[in-house]
């Protein structure tokens, strides 16, 4: 996809091959066998038949065009599937299935698809003069909204709270003696509510049964950049396991099964007042010899 984004930026079209097929935009994958496909890419188009379409009258601020266009989907020359954009066609009545259309392409180039800025009738091209990409692109910009309306249980409240506290909230069931903490709202064993008269303060020691080295990705937002630990820690005198927890201060090599941990807590300094979470920092080695009971790697809950 990036070798797609970046012929963009240069008013090119790429597809990748797949047996017989040509596939645009390309796929890292067979789409009917699943099968990865090699890095094997041809120029195709400029030009193409629409294959369907459908007409808007009325673009909203999201549309590309401001002005009455269709969606279209293109089968470019030369591949075998179809990409969908826009076509400035000017009416309904100037669209039909089997035209030929062509790209309008934006002056201004990001390597992205809307450097597309739509197709046009006909089978020439509309190209505009820009410069290159520096380098190519590896990342995408693009603009989504979803909007999430959460109710907050109470349970997950009090948790949040005696973190802020400095403790580690849990819940008991009256029933089977389960513990569970994060504030979870019931026990699914024994289909009992869990209230503020169920909970329990944690210990803050425990022991690794299980850990992960995470090496970050780019995304947007990600604040990591080197690898990390993430760990499973068996609380000591409780049957509770708190999954993917951070450690602190420990390289990541010396992570180990067994290994004996405690809570750290964050200074003043380090609290952010608006978020109780912000208290609890991670896990630190004891310094304990190992715990070495068997089957301890199995313990994930």
């Amino acid at each position: 996809m990036g070798a797609f984004m970046t012929a963009l930026a240069d008013q090119r079209f790429l597809g990748i091959r797949s047996g017989d097929r040509v596939i645009v935009p390309p796929h890292e994958w067979d789409p009917d066998t699943g099968v990865e496909l090699a890095v094997d890419l041809v120029e195709v188009g400029p030009a193409g038949t629409v294959e369907t379409w459908c007409w808007v009258d009325k673009p909203t601020s999201q549309h590309p065009l401001q002005h009455a266009f269709a969606w279209a989907l293109v089968k470019l020359d030369g591949a075998d599937t179809a990409i969908m954009h826009a076509v400035d066609a000017g009416s309904a009545d100037a669209m039909s299935t089997g035209m030929r259309v062509a790209p309008r392409w934006k002056q201004e180039r990001h390597g992205h698809i809307t450097d597309l800025d739509a197709f046009i009738p006909g089978e020439t091209a509309e190209t505009n003069d820009g410069s290159a990409l520096a380098e190519p692109v590896t990342m995408m910009d693009y603009n989504a909204t979803i909007t999430y309306t959460t109710p907050v249980p109470t349970n997950l409240v009090r948790y949040e709270q005696a973190t802020g506290e400095g403790r580690l909230l849990g819940l008991q069931c009256p029933g089977c003696g389960r513990l569970y903490t994060q504030g979870k709202g019931f026990c699914p064993i024994d289909c009992v509510e869990l209230t503020p008269e169920h909970e329990i303060t944690l210990p803050e020691t425990g022991v690794i049964t299980n850990y992960t080295i995470i090496t970050p990705t780019p995304y947007p937002g990600q604040t990591e950049t080197e690898p990390f630990a993430r760990v499973h820690v068996l609380l000591d005198g409780a049957e509770i396991v708190l999954g993917y927890q951070g450690m602190v201060d420990t390289p990541n090599d010396s992570v180990r099964v067994g290994m004996k941990v405690a809570a750290v807590w964050a200074s003043p300094a380090e609290r952010d007042e608006n978020d109780p979470m912000s208290n609890f920092v991670g896990w630190v080695p004891t310094g304990e010899p190992d715990d070495t009971t068997p089957g301890l790697v199995n313990r994930l809950n």
